[in-house]
């Protein structure tokens, strides 16, 4: 992209130690985009009966469609104007490279990264084609991090130009608790956890965000088998905890204070043996209490190189 041009107002002195507009000072921006699109996960060197087995409903002709959400992170130092980039100029970019060539099509077809008809195409799934539109807009963006959303429930992160990618679901359960410490009075833990601690307890509606991080094959484009990454979830967490007493039905909450804090680490040691099972990493587990608190727990040590901004940018698009 062209640079924008200098601003026709000669810029104020700036004051000691700081430059006009905060010119040259690190930011982090987001811009994001929307497009419709349909796609099938179908491998022609499988058989049909194979590709049932593999994708199921996903492999199903002719295909089925999203609403997708693209977030799109960015970064560098400001310019006299005190933007990182003209917007306007970063609107066309992601037009031109990505929504208005993939806007209502079919992407197996649209893009010859996903020509499965050539050896080194891959199934357009989240995390693949997350994957394609970095590579896209890399040329024209100083992009730091990219997040798309196939739907509220399923999206992917990528950090760079690697075959590595982020790959999140979401779910949801219903339980209740008490938070109380057994071997304190009702006083100690009234002045500990307050309304929390009353005797019958409370319910919620908790989210739960699963983040795995893995390679994307480069055949069928997945992190990990997502039909297998959900049978995980339900099996290991939903289902033993929906509608339940947490200190009485969860035997781990008889002895553990059962806050969402705690609640998130069980979860992610219940899921880190099964995701590496499943050939990926899990990378980070959150849990939403109520609208005003959530916790969230990583699971693995933060990888060298990565940019945590460029994650946190997009997760607050």
């Amino acid at each position: 992209m062209a640079a924008p041009p200098a601003s026709p107002v000669p810029a104020p002195p700036a004051a000691p130690g700081q430059a006009a507009h905060g010119r040259g000072r690190p930011c982090v921006i987001t811009r994001r985009a929307t497009f419709s699109a349909s796609h099938r996960y179908w491998l022609p060197e499988l058989t049909p009966e194979q590709n049932q087995a593999r994708f199921g409903a996903c492999s199903l002709e002719p295909g089925h469609g999203h609403n997708y959400e693209l977030i799109v992170a960015m970064g560098g130092g400001l310019d006299a104007d005190g933007m990182v980039l003209n917007l306007s100029d970063v609107k066309h970019a992601i037009r031109d490279q990505v929504t208005g060539q993939l806007d209502f099509r079919c992407l197996n077809g649209v893009w010859p990264e996903f020509d499965l008809q050539r050896p080194e195409a891959m199934l357009p799934t989240t995390e693949g084609l997350a994957l394609a539109i970095w590579r896209r807009l890399a040329p024209h963006l100083p992009l730091m991090g990219l997040r798309l959303h196939e739907t509220d429930t399923l999206w992917a992160d990528v950090l760079g130009d690697s075959m590595e990618a982020f790959l999140t679901i979401r779910t949801h359960f219903a339980a209740a608790h008490r938070l109380a410490r057994p071997e304190l009075s009702s006083e100690q833990n009234d002045a500990i956890y307050g309304k929390c601690a009353r005797p019958h307890g409370h319910g919620h509606n908790y989210l739960l965000e699963v983040t795995v991080r893995g390679a994307i094959d480069p055949r069928t484009g997945m992190v990990c088998d997502l039909a297998a990454l959900q049978q995980q979830v339900d099996a290991l967490v939903v289902e033993p905890f929906d509608h339940t007493f947490l200190n009485k039905d969860v035997a781990h909450f008889a002895t553990t204070v059962p806050t969402a804090e705690n609640i998130a680490l069980h979860i992610a040691d219940l899921l880190s043996a099964p995701v590496a099972e499943l050939g990926a990493t899990l990378h980070k587990i959150r849990l939403q209490e109520s609208p005003n608190n959530a916790a969230e727990v990583f699971a693995e040590v933060p990888q060298l190189g990565m940019r945590p901004q460029a994650l946190e940018a997009l997760a607050g698009a």
